[in-house]
Order: C-alpha cells, then structure tokens, then sequence
C-alpha cells in the first residue's frame, strides 16, 4: 500500500532541518579565559622605607590584588636587618642611623651601643614601620659600634659577637646589622685646642726671652765684652 501524501511531505521536510552540533569544546576554554581576573602587581613595599605601612595593610587597601614578598615562618625568629647610612652630626654630639627591614615577620626592633668594653646601651623598642632612629649623646672624638636587631613572638635576630664587649673589627661587615662610626671632634673644641695650643707657645716665646736677657744681664754682652778687652790693650 502506497504511502499517503501527506506522510512523505513530512518525512522530506525532516531530513532537510539540519542537526544541532555540539558545541566544541574550545569554546568553553575561551569563555573561561574571558572571565580570569588580571594578574597580580608587586605592592608598593619598600623594605627601607621609613613609615613603611606593612603588606598586609597594603593589600587590604589596594583596589587590585597585589603581592608582597615572601617572609619566614613567624615561629622563626627573624633574620638579622641590614644597617644603611649613620649619618653623624658632630655639632649635636647625635647620629642618625637608618636600616632595612628582613624578609621576617618583625613586630619591633631595638638599637644596641656599645663605646667600649662592657655591656651595651639598649634603646627604646620601636614599631615595625621604623627604618630610622637617633642615637643621642655620643662624645666628640668617640669611636662606637651600633647594632640594630629585630625581634617578634619566637626570639629576636642575631647580632654578631655579642657576648658584652660588641663586635670586634671582623664583625662589623658590610650589610649586616652593626656598623662602626666613629665621631670627629666639634668645631668649637678644635677652636679651644687651638687658643690652647697657641697660649702655650706664646708662654713659651716670653719665657725664652725673659731667660735670655736675665743672662744677658748677670754674664753680659759677650761682644761688648771683648770689645772692652781689646781697647784696654
């Protein structure tokens, strides 16, 4: 029995529809790499920087993700910071001593210094976002050694060979945390050793010659002396 019209109609208008495809897989890894977030920037952290505001703080504010770098474990004490310049001011009989924080967690640091044998002089604890400090009341013509330490819950960083004297001449290396600094003589006592100097040999001066005409008049002119001889004759 032939097919009725309408049937074939149908079964033609199927087989033209075209068939979904699936969609590629490529196309899900495109979208998906539309929608990745940027990659993440260094933060403004300086490690010298005096005030320096923590990473953490720093990447709470930031608006885009940013990274800081890496630090020890904090069940570590920290490593040991790197001191910079001391610059000394030999009028104010002070030095101002500036350093850069470890790769550590650091909840405060502290100056050592020493002005010869004995035990150092410990200065007051600071926060973790100093880079600076001031030593006060150092003497014209003093030699020093300072070191800075840092320290957090587990212990406090190393200072080489501080065992109560300070660190000897090998100790205090370049980019460690101790330097020497020595502090040259105010102007105003170069001024004082010089009217002293100069006081000295003005005393020196008058007392030579008070010396040579006090002999001059006991013993004589020895030139008018001889010449008396010789008109006798």
């Amino acid at each position: 029995m032939l097919a009725s019209p309408c049937l074939l109609w149908l079964l033609a208008m199927t087989s033209l529809v075209p068939r979904a495809q699936p969609l590629a897989p490529q196309d899900f890894d495109e979208e998906e790499e539309d929608e990745t977030e940027p990659p993440a920037v260094p933060c403004d952290y300086d490690r010298c920087r005096h005030l320096q505001v923590p990473c953490r703080e720093l990447q709470r504010a930031s608006p885009a993700a940013c990274l800081c770098p890496g630090l020890s474990s904090p069940a570590q004490p920290p490593d040991p910071p790197r001191l910079g310049e001391v610059r000394v001011v030999a009028e104010e009989g002070c030095a101002v001593v500036h350093w850069c924080a470890p790769f550590s967690p650091v909840h405060h640091y502290w100056l050592l210094l020493w002005d010869g044998s004995g035990a150092p002089q410990k200065g007051p604890p600071l926060n973790a976002t100093f880079r600076r400090a001031e030593l006060k009341g150092l003497k014209p013509g003093g030699t020093y050694v300072v070191c800075v330490v840092a320290a957090n819950e587990a212990g406090e960083s190393h200072v080489p060979g501080a065992g109560g004297e300070g660190p000897d001449g090998a100790d205090v290396l370049a980019f460690g945390p101790c330097s020497r600094l020595s502090v040259p003589p105010s102007p105003l006592t170069l001024v004082h050793a010089a009217v002293g100097v100069g006081t000295a040999l003005a005393l020196l001066s008058c007392s030579a010659l008070v010396w040579h005409f006090c002999l001059r008049e006991r013993w004589g002119c020895p030139r008018r002396a001889a010449a008396r001889a010789a008109g006798a004759l």
